[in-house]
């Protein structure tokens, strides 16, 4: 009995072993295509991990997967620092498509005047930011999807000034080499003005920039924070969020992963979506796609994040209106 499986195990064996070189053959001829992405945070961070982890669900949904016919080369260039050498490294990879994430990092890939096609995932006004020429008619090899309008910063002062009517001015957090909301400043400003908000752009940079602005806005009475979405804010969230809760001063973010780690509100886009859409920008390219052939993508939806154990521990009620509004509610 022993002998008859032992032949039957064999030829089991020799029969899947004759099928080997035809699988190894199918997998050999398949192209590989070869993936860059630039991101401007550090490796470890748990949100660029979850963005990463939405990105690579898309390219598997489009029957793209890492380790057959995709090669993804990543490099992180926290808070935008070292984001020109990272860049260069990865068009030296010459990559078939490359991703990048936010400002800074398609600012870095712009300069090294390369001619991959770039998928940006949320830049905030690519056109002002001289990626392309128009969302509908991108014109060159950048398009992807954008993160907000600057009309999102109404909305951002309207909900502090709800949640805390007692807001008179407010620190505008920016960062004022990339963003291109500084450009706006004087319609933002105003914009602020009218809802009784004095906004006050202040650079954010590094740590000790963070530190300076909260405590100097928490020196006079009534102040608040804006945070917008940019590589150093998201770096030094914990500390944006650990110096507002120190000064009790009310804060308005510009993502969820701040309201879930203890800010007060946030209304933005979900990023990890972001990262999954940008995955069918990829596949059309693989495809043969333009970059100019394929519209940019602007925001379709927002979501609102309210943290009620934070507005308690400002002394807050949130008002009703916004509480309906919220799309989450963190207790």
């Amino acid at each position: 009995m022993f002998a008859l499986r032992r032949r039957e195990f064999l030829a089991l064996v020799g029969s899947a072993a004759a099928a080997w070189p035809a699988v190894t053959s199918a997998q050999q001829g398949e192209k590989l295509w070869r993936i860059g992405v630039l991101v401007g945070y550090a490796e470890d961070d748990p949100e660029i991990k979850a963005r990463l982890g939405g990105f690579r669900q898309g390219l598997e949904r489009l029957g793209l997967s890492e380790g057959h016919n995709v090669r993804i080369d990543i490099r992180f260039a926290p808070g935008g620092a070292q984001a020109q050498m990272r860049a260069k490294e990865l068009v030296a990879l010459r990559p078939d498509v490359i991703v990048t994430q936010g400002t800074t990092s398609t600012t870095a890939l712009q300069r090294q005047n390369g001619t991959a096609p770039i998928v940006f995932v949320g830049v905030s006004e690519p056109i002002d930011a001289g990626f392309v020429a128009s969302l509908s008619r991108p014109g060159g090899n950048f398009t992807g999807l954008m993160l907000m309008e600057a009309s999102i910063t109404g909305k951002w002062v309207a909900m502090l000034k709800e949640i805390a009517p007692r807001v008179e001015r407010a620190a505008f957090m920016i960062n004022p080499t990339t963003s291109t909301l500084a450009k706006r400043m004087p319609e933002i400003q105003a914009m602020a003005s009218s809802l009784g908000v004095e906004l006050v752009p202040t650079p954010v940079k590094n740590a000790a920039e963070v530190e300076r602005i909260i405590e100097s806005i928490a020196r006079e009475p009534n102040g608040g924070l804006v945070v917008t979405p940019t590589a150093m804010t998201s770096v030094h969230r914990d500390l944006i969020i650990e110096l507002a809760a120190r000064h009790r001063l009310p804060a308005v973010y510009p993502r969820r992963v701040f309201v879930t780690a203890g800010g007060l509100m946030s209304y933005g886009t979900d990023d990890v979506e972001l990262f999954r859409q940008a995955a069918t920008y990829v596949d059309h390219i693989l495809k043969g796609a333009k970059p100019t052939d394929l519209p940019v993508q602007a925001p379709t939806k927002y979501e609102t994040v309210l943290n009620l154990k934070t507005a308690k521990a400002l002394g807050l009620t949130v008002p009703p209106g916004l509480l309906v509004a919220a799309d989450e509610v963190i207790e």
